[in-house]
């Protein structure tokens, strides 16, 4: 369990402890045990890691849907060969029982599978106009940098709900 877990935030592609230069501590809901200090992040934090976001905008933007697709199906891949690891720490962290901890993660790679394959369908659309002779073309591309809040309850699964269809489009995202 421990090469999954991490204390710092990730900005920017690397584990950054807080600009504050403090922590909070995470104990399990069950035992009240200390599990561990984590970087206490600010709005610094948020601003770096938007700043971050839009400089990988073009680069992701720019990659073909096969691409982004290949690239969240082993992403998805990856948590379903760590589900008892990644069990474990959820259970852990959120008290809940470790088999609804691991349905969680299982649920929460499924959406990462599903808009994967959303990924290679982001077809544009034809529709007719009121007026004669025209038509309405959508062409579907990525506009730019999404952020996400999750709830407690559910943070694997809802954190994969929201980021995965936003790498899916080609947007770039931080959490």
């Amino acid at each position: 369990m421990s090469k999954f877990k991490k204390s710092e935030a990730y900005i920017d592609g690397q584990w950054v402890g807080g600009s504050s230069g403090k922590s909070f501590a995470v104990t399990n809901p069950a035992n009240a045990e200390h599990l561990a200090d984590v970087a206490d992040t600010t709005g610094d934090d948020a601003r770096a890691a938007i700043a971050a976001a839009k400089a990988a905008f073009k680069p992701w933007a720019a990659k073909t849907a096969k691409q982004r697709c290949d690239i969240l199906r082993k992403w998805n891949d990856l948590i379903l060969a760590n589900v008892d690891q990644l069990g474990a720490l959820l259970s852990t962290e959120q008290g809940k029982p470790l088999a609804e901890a691991k349905g969680e993660i299982v649920y929460g790679a499924s959406y990462i599978e599903w808009f994967a394959e959303e990924a290679r369908r982001a077809y544009g659309d034809i529709i007719p106009e009121a007026r004669p002779n025209t038509k309405i073309v959508v062409l579907k591309q990525p506009v730019g940098v999404v952020a996400a809040i999750t709830p407690w309850n559910f943070p694997n699964a809802m954190i994969a709900r929201k980021v995965a269809p936003a790498l899916a489009a080609g947007l770039a995202a931080r959490a």
